[in-house]
């Protein structure tokens, strides 16, 4: 969801041609998926003919496994996608199984959690694990989870704290008056040596990783194992959790609802998300690379 509501009347081109990608990363929310949640006809029909093609399609997103639902038709081939801004490889194919998870040390979110108490006096927390969604009793309930447990964040992450403790994907920290980029910068300003800090709602929440882990350095990694470099990587974003893959790829879009540091990320931009920004240029491309084979 973006914030700024802008919308371009038609895409913008990275300067030159646009190359032939071997695979496209797109993010969900904001981006591939419309306000309603949904994934329309023509975005089907787009990443269908891209898979086609021969593009693998990477799902790249801050939700959580159990969230994929919505896409997990419309993931051909390989079946995985990025979850939890990059802490979780999962494969929709195999019913949402972790195929690689990137943990948060629980000892390193005690200690953010902490150190954000200290500089954001109330300030709420969740924990976010491979096996769902644990809050402190203020953390707004987003989405109530009836299997969570309500604690202290520090109960909630030092009630398993041996090497069998299921793994924490990520953190997340609320604040019911600061303004999302003020909340964001004080955050990184205090805590961001001991992690990964980041947000994509248009709220004050705060998503907190392992350090180095990011949408991009996962992203890295499973391009990497398919010999593919970042020029051959087209991506999509709209939100702060996109800027480090948007900056990655060799190709990258901004939707046209994009928050400001994504627009200044990316090197093109696209329209906005309930105007099928990303088939937008998954057209374009294919249509390209076909004049291109004749």
């Amino acid at each position: 969801m973006g914030e700024d509501g802008s919308v371009t009347s038609a895409p913008q081109r990275p300067d030159g041609p646009t190359p032939t990608p071997r695979l496209i990363a797109t993010d969900l929310d904001g981006t591939l998926l419309r306000d309603d949640k949904s994934v329309s006809h023509r975005t089907v029909a787009a990443l269908a003919a891209a898979e086609e093609a021969g593009i693998e399609v990477f799902f790249v997103t801050g939700r959580p496994a159990r969230w994929m639902d919505v896409v997990s038709d419309h993931v051909h081939g390989h079946g995985l996608a990025i979850c939890a801004n990059g802490a979780a490889v999962v494969d929709l194919h195999a019913g949402r199984e972790f195929v690689q998870v990137r943990a948060l040390p629980r000892a390193t979110a005690l200690t953010v959690v902490e150190t954000l108490r200290a500089a954001a006096p109330g300030t709420s927390f969740a924990v976010e694990m491979t096996t769902g969604i644990n809050y402190e009793p203020l953390y707004p309930p987003f989405f109530q989870d009836p299997g969570a447990h309500v604690a202290t964040a520090e109960k909630l992450l030092e009630e398993e704290a041996d090497d069998t403790s299921t793994p924490v994907l990520k953190l997340l920290a609320h604040h019911a008056e600061l303004a999302p980029d003020e909340f964001l910068a004080l955050a990184r300003s205090a805590a961001g040596a001991y992690a990964s800090i980041t947000r994509s709602s248009p709220t004050a929440l705060l998503e907190i990783s392992g350090p180095g882990v990011s949408k991009a350095s996962t992203l890295e990694l499973c391009c990497a194992e398919r010999g593919i470099s970042p020029a051959e990587v087209v991506a999509f974003g709209d939100m702060p959790n996109d800027v480090e893959m948007l900056r990655w790829a060799g190709t990258s879009y901004a939707m046209g609802n994009a928050h400001p540091d994504v627009i200044e990320a990316a090197s093109g931009r696209t329209v906005a998300n309930n105007e099928d920004g990303v088939a937008v240029v998954i057209e374009r491309i294919l249509a390209e690379r076909a004049a291109h084979q004749h």
